[in-house]
């Protein structure tokens, strides 16, 4: 049994600290008066205000969303698809070069993801934008979805397929309505991920971007090089709270169907 001795809880609270304590200051400072962001000149809502009418700003941020939006549903989808391909089915030809396909970008640096996939665009002629960011992020967290998804399915009792597939129900039916309904909290997960992921990325964006395509990390990245403004510590603010507030969904609704498996599980066991 763990034993809570000083050492230990000076060492989870530094731990904490070391993670967390940058987060809690920039969310801080986000309310300060003064336009010195290392300064506390008193608390103020105003660059949440002034937020709103950087244009360039909110324009960086929409297009952040839609590609986050898009790619990780198409993430989602083909992540899927690959995880159910490679637990499901585990001998067919070129299986081998296919999972590494899948989960190469998990090791691959980048900046050479970011490259090959810009010498890609310019090799067939495809102008760098909205749309070539959108292919580049499905492309980065797709292989974070298979991952996620495919654990799940390792644990999947296939029994409950094949019980409705004996009464008669064709397999795609049978998908979508146990296996899909059953793994869903694995999927949302890994829908969250990818949308997360897509929300970070700065690297990838650079090379693939274009005129009128500049996502909210780069637009910060460009004005950090000339100072931190308030500005910035409220959109990061808001965007920690967006991605703490689907954290927190998630892990509600995988508790609640956990609970809700559990005491289908005791019911159908208690059952005559």
């Amino acid at each position: 049994m763990l034993r809570w001795t000083r050492f230990n809880v000076a060492s989870v609270a530094l731990g904490f600290a070391f993670l967390y304590l940058p987060i809690v200051l920039l969310v801080v400072f986000s309310f300060n008066e003064s336009k010195l962001v290392t300064v506390w000149g008193g608390f103020s809502a105003k660059w949440y205000v002034s937020l709103l009418h950087n244009q360039a700003l909110l324009d960086a941020a929409w297009v952040t969303i839609r590609v986050g939006i898009l790619s990780a549903t198409a993430a989602t989808i083909l992540g899927t698809l690959a995880a159910i391909a490679l637990v499901r089915y585990t001998r067919f030809r070129g299986r081998m070069l296919f999972s590494g396909m899948v989960y190469a970008p998990l090791v691959m640096p980048e900046v050479i993801t970011g490259l090959s996939l810009l010498l890609l665009f310019v090799a067939i002629g495809l102008d760098r934008g909205f749309w070539t960011i959108t292919l580049a992020h499905t492309t980065l967290t797709m292989c974070f979805v298979a991952v996620v998804v495919q654990s799940r399915l390792l644990s999947f009792d296939r029994s409950i397929e094949e019980a409705a597939q004996d009464l008669g129900s064709p397999p795609v039916r049978t998908f979508f309505e146990i296996t899909l309904p059953i793994i869903a909290p694995a999927v949302l997960s890994g829908w969250i991920l990818a949308f997360t992921l897509s929300l970070d990325d700065l690297v990838i964006a650079s090379f693939t971007s274009g005129p009128g395509a500049t996502t909210l990390p780069m637009k910060i990245y460009s004005q950090v090089r000339l100072g931190v403004t308030p500005e910035i510590n409220a959109v990061c603010t808001i965007l920690i709270g967006i991605v703490a507030i689907g954290v927190i969904c998630a892990s509600t609704i995988t508790k609640r169907r956990e609970l809700q498996r559990e005491r289908d599980e005791r019911a159908a066991a208690n059952a005559p």
